[in-house]
């Protein structure tokens, strides 16, 4: 179905004030952390000697040249905003946009052609709920886009994120979400030989920074990930299409918030990205990332056996994903008919349902563990190898504060 012209407004638009939160980061956080630096002056004479001799000014100094140097990076991602088909001009946020059909290219070219309006609700401890603030008109002369809050939490999420999927510091949490997936897939595959992988077709939504479908492909199956978030495609493009070596950037990603640090190393300290060369991939290998919203993509006719992507997977893999679904029926049953017969779907992640309690007007389903395993019963899976598995997300290892994820996983064949 054609988008209409009101949702390409919105969409042209909801990405240009994605760019300019990207490019606003250095002052935002440079603002927010002088803020400590007046306060600072406000202290009496004998507290601000006895703060400075703690070296906590030679801190707040510290803390703005990692700004700066993660603002120095952050310009590197959105340096070429057109490889998303979108052109923007210096002074306004309007965007010309059209559809860029994918195309497999190889292994080291990694497309994202848009699929209509993407936002993006990320996993985390504190997160609101609410519709972006779209401008419409046309091309009419539009104010500055001055990015919310809400807007800098998804940025700062996003160089958290860049630490779990792309560093050495991140592996740990990596393995603990990525390996037994990874080890299920294999396994529902034992009996295909390595070379003949490649004709197996793995689906990774909600692929984030997409290192866990770069995974799959280096295992020499052929693997899509789709994403929505432009803060997500944007920082997964750059990292896949435009590093060259191990270790090309360093980023700051705690830098943000002075609470629960027990010495400075653990907030000023340096995370080097990426731990392993994105275009390293075998020759030969399938591996690609579309944009857009997963329902609209692969859920387009739920009536229609013929819709093109009716039991084309062999594979899908869920990583914290199934509970940013409004409705989990939709999901599942999705999740079910692109499957082939006998299509494994396999699924690790809590139940942080990211529509609960919105002030968008939007619907929210929301189940239990135990109702989301009935339901997948019901809809035609036959579920085993199940276990809680306990992780963190994007987590500090260096905090004083962390969350731990009891996560569920299982393996779930495509039965009926």
């Amino acid at each position: 179905m054609p988008f209409t012209n009101e949702q390409i407004d919105e969409e042209q638009t909801h990405f240009a004030n994605v760019v300019a939160t990207f490019q606003q980061y250095g002052p935002y956080a440079l603002y927010a952390n002088n803020r400590r630096r007046k306060d600072f002056h406000t202290l009496p004479l004998g507290d601000r000697e006895l703060l400075e001799s703690l070296g906590y000014k030679e801190r707040i100094n510290a803390v703005d040249k990692a700004i700066m140097a993660n603002a120095e990076f952050l310009n590197l991602v959105i340096a070429n905003p057109e490889i998303f088909g979108h052109d923007l001009d210096e002074d306004e946020p309007h965007l010309d946009i059209h559809e860029v059909e994918g195309s497999e290219q190889g292994a080291h070219s990694h497309d994202y052609p848009q699929a209509g309006p993407s936002h993006s609700h990320s996993h985390s401890h504190s997160h609101s709920h609410g519709s972006h603030e779209h401008a419409h008109g046309g091309h009419a002369k539009q104010k500055r886009y001055k990015p919310s809050e809400h807007d800098m939490d998804k940025l700062r999420s996003t160089l958290k994120q860049l630490v779990r999927d792309w560093s050495v510091e991140g592996k740990s949490e990596r393995d603990a979400c990525y390996e037994p997936m990874k080890e299920a897939l294999v396994q529902h595959f034992s009996d295909i030989p390595i070379e003949e992988r490649r004709n197996f077709r793995v689906l990774v939504p909600g692929a984030g920074l997409g290192r866990l479908a770069w995974d799959v492909a280096n295992l020499g199956f052929a693997c899509q990930g789709n994403e929505f978030s432009h803060f997500m495609l944007l920082a997964s493009f750059y990292m896949l299409n435009r590093t060259n070596k191990v270790d090309m950037h360093t980023i700051y990603p705690y830098v943000h918030s002075f609470s629960n640090n027990p010495n400075n190393e653990a907030l000023l300290r340096p995370i080097t990205i990426p731990d392993v060369l994105p275009s390293s991939l075998l020759e030969g290998s399938e591996f690609s990332l579309v944009a857009g919203d997963f329902e609209e993509i692969y859920g387009t006719d739920l009536n229609d056996p013929e819709e093109p992507q009716s039991g084309q997977w062999d594979a899908v893999l869920t990583c914290f994903f199934i509970d940013t679904a409004k409705n989990i029926v939709n999901y599942l049953r999705i999740i079910h008919r692109i499957l082939a017969p006998g299509g494994v779907w396999i699924n690790l992640g809590p139940l942080l349902w990211h529509w609960e309690g919105n002030t968008s007007n939007d619907p929210s389903v929301e189940l239990t563990l135990e109702e989301v395993k009935m339901l997948a019963r019901k809809i035609g899976f036959e579920i085993s190898n199940e276990r809680t598995i306990n992780t963190t997300y994007t987590n500090n290892a260096q905090s004083m504060l962390g969350y731990e994820y009891h996560a569920a996983f299982w393996t779930a064949t495509k039965i009926v």
